[in-house]
């Protein structure tokens, strides 16, 4: 996502008061990570690694109280997007299951280029989401918003997506697909709109170690280098 995430700060104020939370103890805290090897390195169907291989891994703090916070990084290719050679995005949010089944998540990403040349890149976003699980299915729906900024030509960015899975039963297989939908800077349409999508599957190969395989595409052109060109893209992902 992936979805990169991406440094937001959110305060909650109840009627005048204000509220100090003890630190959680070492071990209510929730670690986690992942580090995949991809064939290529698309965000919402666009080309971030020239069309070679990229290295990518993040990790995640989880409270009990619901509240994350997480980085994620990803090789570039610094000929061809002219970010760098590395991206790093930076998150926090909220996340609960709110009824049986149904998750929701809210927060902000910060999108850091640490070595890209003069000028504006670094950007951030808001987003939120819903979850719901049904059986061996699961479907995601979201939106985030990125208000204007100059690493954004002056403007802003809305981008809307579903995501469906399905584990085929008694079977370490999943079938995944994505719809989104880009309104603002980060196309390569006239119209600054475009739609992309991907289909794919996931295997289990251990209960740590999978692999997966999607076409990808979206919606635009580009020259001299077609960033939304579509795309057979294959992972190596591990987590622990």
């Amino acid at each position: 996502m992936l979805t990169s995430v991406r440094s937001l700060m959110a305060a909650t104020l109840l009627a005048g008061s204000v509220f100090v939370a003890a630190p959680a103890a070492a071990q209510d805290i929730e670690i986690s990570g992942n580090a995949s090897i991809v064939s290529q390195y698309r965000f919402r169907g666009v080309d971030l690694s020239g069309g070679d291989p990229a290295i990518q891994g993040g990790i995640d703090f989880g409270l009990p109280s619901g509240f994350y916070v997480g980085t994620w990084g990803s090789s570039l290719d610094e000929n061809t997007v002219g970010f760098g050679h590395t991206e790093l995005d930076i998150y926090g949010g909220w996340s609960s299951e709110i009824a049986p089944g149904v998750t929701f998540d809210v927060g902000g990403l910060y999108y850091l280029f640490p070595n890209a040349g003069p000028g504006d890149f670094d950007y951030y976003e808001l987003y939120t989401s819903l979850g719901f699980e049904f059986g061996p299915a699961g479907l995601e729906v979201g939106v985030a918003y990125s208000p204007k900024q100059d690493s954004l030509g002056g403007t802003d960015n809305f981008y809307i997506y579903t995501d469906v899975g399905v584990g085929i039963p008694d079977s370490p297989i999943s079938i995944n697909a994505h719809l989104g939908y880009t309104d603002g800077f980060l196309t390569y349409t006239a119209n600054s709109k475009a739609w992309d999508y991907s289909i794919g599957v996931d295997v289990a190969l251990t209960e740590n170690l999978s692999v997966g395989a999607a076409y990808m595409d979206a919606e635009g052109n580009s020259a001299p280098y077609n960033f939304v060109d579509d795309a057979f893209v294959v992972t190596l992902g591990v987590s622990f």
